[in-house]
């Protein structure tokens, strides 16, 4: 009878050692968001905008007990970005070239709370990228109202391969459907998403610079809210060199 308890008490003891050590349900999440990915969810473009629900619990709320914790909003991320990595074949593709990706950067603006037990949306779309980074935008969204809750700006740095190379090959998969009749917009065919920015129903609108020859959308232009942005890390990075 006593070789049960004991087991029973060992495992025990490796859950809550697992637990001390390691943050379980942070890798549990991350491992069922990969697979749910690769084998449940279809396959999307590079440049489609890729949405993820998540619902604020009692472990997401801050001390205050009436909204969401402002960490756990990055924390969401995490789990919009590998969704949106597996789905447009993005890590698979930098590893396939012997490269990596990590957090080089992020930004995030809260405009308004999500709160306890409320159902969010979180729409993930990469807006730029260079030689060694890709800039991706995330935006929180509560569906019953489609209010832009918090939007965040991410750096992913590619190391060890070339990220403008990375995404000339992801370009040249099957494009994103594209919309076909725009006021005020001279080449419609450049035009790859339109959604709601605010309670105003104002439209949110994403341009690509002008098409390739070869019918392929090119690098859409940087915004401005980025370029600010990078200047600001330029400038604190000085600050840093010089030691201030």
């Amino acid at each position: 009878m006593l070789a049960p308890c004991y087991i029973v008490i060992a495992v025990l003891g490796v859950i809550v050692v697992l637990h001390l050590l390691f943050e379980l349900h942070y890798f549990t999440r991350s491992l069922l968001t990969v697979v749910v990915g690769l084998f449940c969810k279809k396959k999307k473009h590079i440049l489609d905008t890729l949405s993820v629900k998540g619902i604020c619990l009692t472990s997401d709320i801050d001390v205050l007990l009436y909204h969401m914790n402002n960490a756990r909003y990055l924390r969401e991320v995490d789990f919009a970005r590998i969704d949106f990595y597996q789905r447009t074949g993005l890590l698979s593709h930098i590893r396939a070239k012997g490269g990596g990706v990590v957090q080089g950067a992020a930004t995030i603006r809260y405009r308004r709370f999500i709160r306890p037990f409320h159902v969010f949306r979180i729409d993930s779309r990469i807006i730029y990228w260079d030689a060694s980074s890709i800039f991706m935008e995330h935006r929180f969204v509560t569906p019953k109202d489609n209010f832009v809750r918090a939007i965040a700006v991410c750096r992913q740095k590619v190391i060890d391969c070339n990220a403008e190379e990375i995404m000339t090959d992801l370009l040249g998969r099957p494009e994103p459907k594209m919309a076909t009749t725009m006021t005020g917009v001279s080449n419609p065919s450049a035009v790859i998403e339109m959604e709601p920015e605010d309670k105003d129903n104002k439209m949110h609108t994403v341009v690509l610079d002008p098409v390739k020859p070869n019918g392929l959308p090119s690098k859409p232009a940087l915004p401005l809210e980025v370029a600010k942005w990078l200047e600001s890390n330029e400038i604190s990075s000085a600050n840093l060199r010089n030691g201030c």
